[in-house]
């Protein structure tokens, strides 16, 4: 049963899109440590020098799910989908930020009225289903067909 459980959450996209982003959680802490530590340790001013790293951990970790979410959590449109890699990576990046613009609005607004941690969490699944919103129906949706079906049917019917 818990095999069966396990098959069932990986085939859903929603589990892999949040198992990749788990994964980025790791590839952003290990960056921005090798960037506090070693990369940019010859900077003297702490705040540039986190300012740096941090920027460099969330270009790489966003680099690394989009690259993780296109080879498993969409894998099965990737055939389909009729964007050049680098235009979907910035359609990629653009969903993400919008994530977190709107996490950073929503958290700020609900702090008002409840506990900011209870507010981020709130923040973080709202902007979660909307960054993968966002990324399933434009960064890794499928270009449509522009005949209509129904009309062909009609012009074979009538031919």
């Amino acid at each position: 049963m818990i095999h069966s459980m396990i098959r069932w959450l990986l085939k859903n996209r929603f589990v892999k899109f949040g198992s990749v982003g788990f994964t980025g959680t790791f590839v952003n802490l290990g960056v921005l440590y090798l960037g506090q530590e070693t990369i940019f340790l010859g900077i003297d001013s702490p705040d540039s020098r986190l300012s740096l790293s941090l920027a460099l951990a969330i270009v790489c970790a966003t680099a690394s799910n989009f690259s993780l979410n296109r080879i498993w959590t969409w894998a099965d449109r990737r055939e389909r989908i009729a964007r050049h890699y680098f235009l979907q990576l910035g359609q990629y990046f653009v969903a993400c930020w919008l994530a977190i613009a709107i996490q950073f609005i929503l958290t700020k607004g609900l702090a008002l009225y409840i506990h900011y941690l209870a507010a981020n969490v709130i923040a973080i699944v709202v902007s979660s289903v909307v960054n993968f919103l966002v990324n399933d129906a434009w960064t890794f949706g499928v270009k449509k067909d522009p005949v209509d079906p129904g009309c062909v049917e009609r012009i074979e019917r009538d031919a």
